[in-house]
């Protein structure tokens, strides 16, 4: 009988040890689930900051744009003005040296 008692205490030392472990390993599963939801956490905060400040740039980089279309537009009218005003000044000075023989030059 005394190795019957033997066996029912392995048994009962077997199932607290395996007791004891799973609860261990519950502890260290919870710890590490905690851990990875904080760092998912975190690491979405960053990915989301970036993400919006990608989106400022963006919408500054095409304000830039914008306002360098309109200058540009304004520097072309300008300069395209100006090479039709300086066609009528040339005529202008023919007509003056032709009709009254004066010269601007």
């Amino acid at each position: 009988m005394a190795k019957i008692t033997k066996k029912s205490d392995n048994s009962d030392i077997v199932k607290k040890v395996e007791k004891l472990l799973s609860q261990q390993t519950n502890t260290i599963l919870n710890a590490v689930d905690k851990r990875l939801a904080w760092q998912t956490k975190e690491s979405n905060d960053k990915f989301s900051k970036i993400s919006k400040e990608n989106i400022e740039i963006k919408q500054s980089i095409n304000q830039l744009t914008i306002t360098l279309d309109k200058f540009l537009k304004r520097l072309t009218d300008f300069e395209d003005e100006l090479e039709i005003m300086k066609a009528k000044v040339t005529k202008i000075e023919k007509i003056l040296l032709t009709k009254l023989g004066v010269s601007l030059s």
